[in-house]
C-alpha cells in the first residue's frame, strides 16, 4: 500500500487490452466497415461477431489464458479474427512464417507448443507434413465457417491482462534457429500510440495489409487501425494492381513499400496512370532502397517516405520519426529518434559512448517486447541492466539524430527479411564434403542485399548444384545463397583469433 493506494488495483485500473479496444469501437461505430478481404466486407459489428464466435470455438478446444494457438496462412480476414479472439481470451497467437522450410517450421512449432493450428488451403501440404505437432487443426474455409456458425457470438469475458502475451512473431536467430518474440497487450497498445505520434495514424484511417501478417508491419498496423475505428484492406501478398486500386480509391494512412517491390510498383503505377486519392506516408527501410527509387516512388504517389529504424522486438521505435520529402533524398539518411522510448549507445562493457563514436543501441520503453520464448540465456544477455540491447550499432550526431553503422552480429537485410549468415552456414556445413563455409552480403539492385556463400571444399566433386539442393531442402527461399564461390581453405581471410573476416570477402565480391 502506497499513499493509501493498492498498487495491484491501480495497475489493473490503468490497464487496457486489445480486445477491450475492439469492443469499444464496435459500440461507437457498429456499421462502419472494418475489414475488406477481396469480395468479402465486414462491418465492425459483423467482424466482432465473428471474433466472438471464434473465441467460443477456442474455448471449446480448451484454449485458455496463456495457451498458444498457431496460424499458417497467407493474409486473410480470419488472421485478424484470430488475433482479436485470442486477445480477448488471453491466449497467444503464434504467427508461423509459411516461407520457412519444414525443419524451420518444426522448430517454431515445437518451441511454442500450440494447442491448435489454423491452416489455409494454400498451406495444407505443409500442415499435413507437420500434422503430428500442430495440435487440433482447423482448416480455413468451409471447416472454419461451419465451426463459427455453430458457436455463440456472445461477448466473452475478457480475461487478458496488459502484460499477457498477445502474439509471437518469429525472428531469424544468430544460432541458426528462429526465435519467438513475445509481444504483450501493453506493448501492442504502446505501439499503437507510437503509430499515432510518429506516423500520424488517426481514427478512421485506412491501412492496406499486403505484407505477410507473420511480420510486424502488417499485424501491428492492422491491429492499430482497427482499434481506432479504421478500415483494413487485406491483400494476400504483393499484388501491384490490387495495391494501386486501393491507392486510387481510398485515402490511405501508411502504404508500406519495401526494397524489392518498389521498382515493379512504380512501373505498374505508370502503366495505369495511377492517381492517388491521398496517402499520408509511404515506405520503410530507406537505407536499402536505391536513391532514384526513393525519388520516383515519392513523386508518383505524392507522399513522403518513412525513414525508419525499428524491429519486431521494439515496434517502430527507436528511430522511425523521420521523413524524406517528396522527390528529394538528403545526403545522409540519419534517423530521427521516436518519441515513445529512450535509448543509449553503449560499448561492449555497457558504458555510454560519446557523440560521433559507434555504440550498440540499448532501448527502454513501453513498446518493447516481453522477451524470446523459452530462451532464458538469450533474454538475460539482451535485457541486461534493464535495457534491451538490439544488436545494432549507431553513432549519434550533436543534433540528436543517429546513423546506422553495422550489426553487432552480422545480418543481411534482403527485401524486408532479416537473414543471419549463421543459419545458412550451418546448413552448408552439414555436407561432409565442406571444409568451411562463410556467408556474406552483396548489394542487389532489387532486394537491397542478398547472401553469397564462400565455400572451401574437402572433396573437389562437390558442386554448386549440390549445395543449392541442400539449401533448398532446409532453408526458406529468400535465405538461400544467390551464389556460391569456391575458395581454398587457406585463402579464407582470418583474424588473429581465427575468425573469418567477412569484410575481406565482401571486398573480393566488389573487386
Amino acid at each position: 500500500m502506497l499513499h493509501g493506494i493498492d498498487p495491484g488495483l491501480a495497475a489493473k485500473t490503468g490497464g487496457l487490452t486489445i480486445g477491450e479496444l475492439l469492443r469499444a469501437r464496435v459500440q461507437r461505430h457498429p456499421e462502419r466497415i472494418a475489414v475488406v478481404d477481396g469480395a468479402r466486407s465486414f462491418t465492425f459489428a459483423a467482424f466482432n461477431s465473428r471474433v466472438n464466435r471464434l473465441a467460443a470455438l477456442l474455448r471449446s478446444l480448451d484454449i485458455a489464458r496463456g495457451d498458444r494457438v498457431a496460424i499458417l496462412s497467407e493474409n486473410r480476414c480470419e488472421y485478424l479474427e484470430l488475433v482479436f479472439a485470442a486477445g480477448k481470451l488471453g491466449a497467444i497467437v503464434c504467427a508461423l512464417n509459411w516461407r520457412l522450410a519444414d525443419p524451420e517450421l518444426i522448430h517454431c512449432v515445437t518451441l511454442t507448443g500450440p494447442k491448435a493450428t489454423f491452416v489455409s488451403p494454400a498451406h495444407a501440404g505443409a500442415a499435413e507434413r507437420l500434422r503430428d505437432i500442430l495440435g487440433e487443426t482447423i482448416r480455413l474455409g468451409d471447416d472454419y465457417e461451419q465451426r463459427l456458425a455453430r458457436s455463440p457470438d456472445a461477448e466473452p469475458l475478457i480475461v487478458a491482462e496488459p502484460e499477457d502475451g498477445h502474439i509471437i512473431l518469429y525472428t531469424s536467430g544468430t544460432t541458426g534457429n528462429p526465435k519467438g518474440a513475445l509481444i504483450s497487450h501493453r506493448a501492442q497498445i504502446a505501439r499503437l500510440h507510437a503509430s499515432c505520434v510518429d506516423f500520424d495514424l488517426a481514427p478512421g484511417d485506412v491501412f492496406v495489409a499486403w505484407a505477410p501478417m507473420f511480420h510486424m508491419v502488417s499485424t501491428d498496423q492492422s491491429v492499430h487501425t482497427l482499434c481506432l475505428g479504421g478500415k483494413v484492406i487485406v491483400i494476400p501478398g504483393y499484388d501491384a494492381d490490387r495495391i494501386l486500386h486501393a491507392v486510387e480509391t481510398e485515402a490511405l494512412w501508411w502504404l508500406v513499400v519495401m526494397p524489392g517491390m518498389i521498382e515493379d510498383l512504380v512501373a505498374a503505377a505508370r502503366r495505369r496512370g495511377a492517381a492517388p486519392r491521398g496517402i499520408k506516408l509511404i515506405g520503410a527501410m530507406a537505407d536499402l532502397v536505391p536513391r532514384h527509387q526513393l525519388i520516383e516512388v515519392t513523386t508518383l504517389l505524392q507522399a513522403p517516405y518513412a525513414n525508419t529504424f525499428g524491429a519486431t522486438e521494439t515496434g517502430l521505435p527507436p528511430a522511425s520519426a523521420g521523413r524524406i520529402p517528396i522527390g528529394h533524398v538528403p545526403e545522409r539518411l540519419s534517423k530521427t529518434p521516436s518519441a515513445s522510448c529512450v535509448f543509449r549507445l553503449v560499448d561492449p562493457d555497457d558504458n555510454d559512448v560519446p557523440d560521433g563514436s559507434p555504440g550498440e543501441l540499448a532501448i527502454r520503453g513501453p513498446t518493447v517486447f516481453s522477451g524470446y520464448w523459452n530462451a532464458a540465456e538469450t533474454n538475460a544477455r539482451d535485457f541486461r541492466g534493464g535495457w534491451f540491447h538490439m544488436g545494432d550499432v549507431f553513432l549519434r550526431h550533436p543534433d540528436g539524430t543517429i546513423d546506422f553503422v553495422d550489426r553487432v552480429k552480422y545480418m543481411i537485410k534482403s527485401g524486408g527479411e532479416n537473414i543471419y549468415p549463421a543459419e545458412i552456414e550451418q546448413v552448408l556445413l552439414r555436407d561432409p564434403r565442406v571444409a568451411d563455409a562463410v556467408v556474406v552480403r552483396a548489394p542487389d539492385p532489387t532486394w537491397g542485399e542478398v547472401p553469397i556463400a564462400f565455400v572451401a571444399r574437402r572433396d573437389d566433386g562437390l558442386s554448386e548444384d549440390d549445395l543449392v539442393a541442400l539449401c533448398r531442402a532446409n532453408l526458406a527461399g529468400y535465405k538461400r545463397p544467390k551464389g556460391v564461390r569456391f575458395i581454398a581453405l587457406d585463402d579464407m581471410p582470418r583474424s588473429t583469433t581465427g575468425k573469418i573476416q567477412r569484410h575481406e570477402l565482401e571486398k573480393r565480391l566488389a573487386g
